[in-house]
């Protein structure tokens, strides 16, 4: 499970997945672990949310040296991560990883090497999707002003604004090291001091927004989030939009975390703002905005931790 160091590195990377039904895409993510990890030691430790396609029998088949966590809960993507990392060995960074993610050749090392260049705190990849595209990973903090120029504009082209894009679009950004100030978690890869200072992740986000509050957080603390382009990766994760009760906890959960950042006058512009974007395209027959906006005219529903109905859960168990 672990490959020798380069000379003088005292590295020791845990990598953390979180599972739930993930048998079909978990196999080519281990696989990709040992060129995407070479020259770095490492160990994995995978936290299986209470699977029943057979994911942590199969996991511990393919890689006998890992941990696997068997949650006996899906209790949502941080309650995951903390479970995972709580279990795993003594490590000086955490590379969090969806199931779904593919590791280029060296991809570790030129993050490690970022990291270990910056101020130790969040490091990600470049990042396409399965197709080759770019998958736009970077984000500015959310604010009422972002939210109405993606309504109004859309996310692709407000993104090119830094003060009406919450996604940054920009293709010459993602081309060189820069910062943000959060990034999409499906490949994450966080220096110890960093997580000493922030964790645990907040399990009260079962998904979307736990990655956005631990950055912001780990922001406050005097940590960045930095893009390393020359470190690859591939998602081959699906779209939040495809499944109404998907795109309903995004929405809701990005008030939620508004609303814990900011006073009441702003979290009300805010949730305005984001009840504006979502009957727009309501209006033009969006089914997945159509649950949006019936959950944020919801007090109860804004008041609760919000979950899944029933047991429909991400099929990969972390985000699309």
């Amino acid at each position: 499970m672990t490959t020798a160091p380069v000379p003088g590195s005292d590295d020791l990377v845990a990598v953390i997945v979180v599972t739930y039904n993930s048998a079909a895409v978990v196999p080519d993510l281990l696989d990709s672990l040992g060129p995407g990890l070479a020259g770095v030691r490492w160990h994995l430790t995978v936290a299986d949310n209470n699977s029943s396609d057979g994911t942590a029998g199969l996991v511990r088949r393919l890689m006998p040296d890992a941990r696997v966590v068997e949650t006996g809960r899906n209790g949502g993507y941080s309650a995951g991560i903390n479970a995972a990392v709580a279990a795993a060995e003594p490590f000086t960074a955490v590379f969090i990883l969806n199931p779904d993610i593919r590791l280029a050749p060296g991809c570790g090392r030129l993050l490690l090497d970022l990291l270990h260049r910056g101020d130790g705190g969040i490091v990600v990849p470049l990042v396409t999707m399965a197709d080759g595209t770019p998958e736009h990973t970077l984000r500015r903090e959310p604010t009422v002003l972002r939210t109405l120029g993606d309504a109004f504009l859309g996310a692709e082209r407000a993104g090119r604004f830094p003060l009406l894009g919450e996604t940054v679009t920009d293709p010459d950004t993602y081309g060189r090291e820069t910062s943000s100030d959060w990034a999409v978690g499906s490949a994450m890869l966080i220096g110890g001091r960093c997580w000493a200072a922030c964790a645990p992740w907040d399990e009260s986000f079962f998904l979307y927004s736990e990655e956005t509050d631990f950055a912001l957080r780990a922001r406050d603390a005097g940590f960045k989030t930095r893009l390393a382009p020359a470190a690859h990766a591939t998602h081959i994760g699906g779209d939040s939009r495809a499944a109404p009760w998907l795109w309903r906890l995004l929405t809701l959960n990005k008030v939620r975390l508004y609303r814990r950042r900011h006073g009441r006058p702003a979290t009300a512009a805010y949730w305005a703002a984001i009840l504006l974007r979502e009957l727009s395209r309501a209006a033009l027959g969006s089914p997945t905005s159509r649950a949006a906006v019936k959950g944020l005219l919801s007090p109860a529903t804004l008041r609760e931790v919000p979950g899944p109905p029933g047991d429909r859960r991400p099929a990969i168990g972390a985000r699309p």
